[in-house]
């Protein structure tokens, strides 16, 4: 495109190191990250999203175990592992990169309109009106404030949450499977169409380079 320059994708949703030990274990390591940001130096331009694959449960989770040292934890509040794990991201930022060098930005949770949140997307055409509407702030997104502010590195929070809060027509609803017309576990509030609300995240990244 005449610019030089490249665009690289790091799969890493949990940021620290998800491993399979002995006996097929999946070993979530809370303080270890080493591997997955082996990719991130050297970089101008970081843009970081973690949150939702922390709060999985049961069939959905990505894991057995955690850990932390030499502890092994079977059961652990999703907001105190993801502190733990964006703890350990922290520090890493904190010593492995230069601002004059990398700028970092981090994307805040991606609101869901689901079951807990009485399926708000379910057919819906229209989004919310902002007046007099106060979306729920994510665990997630307090989280990852309280850590951002005890950096020393300065990451720019790029907050999607509320604004996309108001899109609960962007998801695909039950329009993504035809024919299943009901509201249930066929209603995806938690995805988003495309095209649709991400090109609103994209050209807000587009404004910030």
């Amino acid at each position: 495109m005449g610019y030089e320059a490249s665009i690289e994708f790091s799969w890493a949703p949990l940021l620290v190191e998800l491993k399979e030990e002995e006996e097929n274990r999946r070993v979530l390591r809370l303080d270890s990250i080493e591997e997955n940001a082996k990719y991130w130096l050297g970089v101008d331009v970081l843009v970081f999203d973690s949150a939702h694959w922390w709060t999985h449960s049961g069939k959905w989770s990505s894991w057995d175990y955690f850990k932390e040292g030499a502890r092994l934890f079977t059961n652990l509040n999703p907001m105190v592992a993801y502190e733990k794990g964006l703890t350990t991201w922290a520090k890493w930022v904190d010593l492995n990169l230069d601002p004059r060098r990398t700028r970092v930005i981090f994307r805040s949770v991606s609101p869901r309109h689901n079951r807990e949140n009485g399926w708000q997307c379910y057919k819906q055409k229209e989004p919310l009106v902002f007046l007099g509407y106060s979306p729920r702030v994510p665990g997630q997104l307090v989280v990852l404030r309280e850590v951002l502010k005890k950096m020393s590195f300065p990451v720019y929070l790029m907050d999607v949450t509320s604004m996309s809060a108001l899109r609960r027509d962007g998801h695909p609803s039950i329009y993504a499977e035809e024919g299943r017309d009901r509201e249930g576990p066929a209603s995806d509030c938690s995805h988003w169409c495309l095209p649709g609300v991400p090109d609103a995240w994209n050209e807000m990244l587009y404004a910030l380079l």
